[in-house]
């Protein structure tokens, strides 16, 4: 084979080692840029930035649930100003004023005056009351309750969290191996567009030889405009690989994508992991029956009494004075039972237990949805693996069949028909051949997502 390729024109012999370089193995290197990419889209994704905002709301959800169990401080002052409404009339002259006036006259002395009755007014005039109230819950079921959802709320929201980027690192590497399959087109199209050229250009001198007739220049023009369509359409879509690989990473769409050499196959370890317990569907899930438990308790917690108690320091009295009569406490413990409520707290209980038993059999459901998921994305791997050995073989008959014809067309003993069907038959292996490896990679990627074996950082 070597020998052959040596006896072919200078241009043949480059086109031909081109594409024996696009189809030799690509290395066995550690995907080393994929993973930096990964890392780089995780940092700098906006859909999971706004997850770790709705976290960090989350987590102070939960200090503020905690706090209901320390000391609250408040300060209330009031003053009031009146005139008018009910009195009290007290007949302090008629009960004192004849005592008096015999007083007087025992004493010979003014000494005892008489004296008005009084009318007093029952709204304070004039009055403040300002103080510093302490509270502090001693036991409260309702406030035990909520900051066990709010933590599990927390872990939720994690949990949430790690399930975007699962998914993103498959969307990335997703359009990583698209946009290698759409540049390994390129180059195949690339390097057969300069066998075409060349082959265009040997029939022209042949036909102005009086060596062929018309139609070989003709079919051999037909088929660079038919590659330089194709190339154009691979270009294209290499271009819109590269603008969504970017947008995943969150940069220029028009940034260049530095790749690493990729395996021929990957390896199918992942098949035997027919688990699905990392997911992260089935560990919100799990969070979910929690919080349904947990808003259970809430709503039998009206069956303990709430006992709290309160310290209140101020002052009050009239004409704002304020001394040793006017300052004051007031120490109070206070007890609520709430022992009827015409059935209101047995229907919230019946919709808690409701959902915590819809939760409990949508983890049954979605368990065999990810399963069945699972053994789906492991049989697309294993399909696209034969696809690829069935391609291989394919490619290795189309070039063994494309190197006989082109020594017999060489020899005058095939039409040019002949040896451009065999052309046509050695490229489209190398781009199906192309096509069967990157799903492979995409497969087993869907695979990593199926059963949650990407270790995420």
């Amino acid at each position: 084979m070597i020998n052959y390729i040596r006896k072919l024109p200078t241009a043949y012999r480059l086109a031909v080692l081109q594409l024996s370089v696009i189809l030799l193995p690509l290395g066995l290197s550690a995907q080393n840029r994929l993973n930096e990419y990964i890392s780089q889209g995780l940092a700098s994704n906006q859909s999971i930035k706004e997850q770790n905002f709705l976290l960090k709301k989350n987590i102070y959800a939960l200090q503020e649930a905690k706090s209901m169990f320390l000391p609250s401080v408040t300060f209330s002052t009031t003053y009031t100003k009146a005139d008018g409404g009910r009195t009290i009339d007290f007949p302090t002259g008629d009960l004192f004023n004849a005592a008096y006036a015999t007083l007087n006259q025992l004493t010979g002395s003014n000494s005892f005056p008489q004296l008005e009755n009084q009318s007093i007014l029952l709204n304070p005039d004039n009055f403040y009351d300002a103080k510093f109230r302490t509270s502090l819950p001693i036991l409260n079921a309702e406030l035990i309750y909520n900051k066990r959802i709010k933590a599990q709320q927390v872990d939720l929201q994690k949990t949430e969290i790690l399930m975007y980027k699962r998914e993103l690192v498959k969307e990335i590497k997703t359009a990583y191996y698209s946009y290698l399959k759409a540049t390994n087109a390129i180059r195949i199209y690339q390097s057969f567009l300069k066998l075409l050229e060349e082959g265009e250009r040997v029939n022209r001198k042949l036909f102005e030889n009086n060596k062929i007739n018309r139609t070989a220049v003709i079919r051999s023009q037909n088929e660079v405009s038919k590659i330089n369509a194709s190339l154009t359409a691979a270009q294209k879509t290499e271009e819109s690989a590269r603008y969504y690989f970017n947008f995943l990473l969150n940069r220029p769409l028009t940034d260049a994508i530095l790749t690493d050499d990729v395996p021929l196959l990957p390896a199918q370890d992942n098949l035997l992991l027919n688990d699905v317990n990392g997911r992260e569907e089935l560990a919100k899930l799990e969070i979910a029956k929690g919080i349904n438990k947990n808003l259970t308790g809430l709503a039998k917690s009206y069956l303990i009494p709430k006992v709290g108690t309160s310290l209140d320091l101020g002052s009050q009295a009239f004409d704002w004075k304020f001394n040793q009569k006017s300052r004051y406490y007031l120490l109070g413990v206070s007890l609520e039972w709430n022992l009827f409520s015409s059935g209101r707290n047995s229907y919230k209980i019946k919709q808690a237990i409701a959902s915590e038993q819809a939760v409990s059999a949508q983890a049954d459901h979605v368990t065999q949805q990810l399963l069945t998921e699972l053994n789906v994305r492991r049989a697309n791997l294993q399909s696209a693996s034969a696809q690829y050995q069935a391609a291989q073989s394919q490619l290795k008959t189309s070039q063994t069949y494309y190197n006989d014809m082109t020594k017999l067309y060489k020899e005058g003993m095939a039409i040019y028909i002949e040896l451009l069907d065999a052309q046509n038959q050695w490229v489209d292996a190398q781009l199906q051949s192309n096509i069967a490896l990157f799903d492979t990679w995409i497969s087993l990627t869907a695979i990593e997502r199926a059963n949650a074996s990407f270790n995420i950082q």
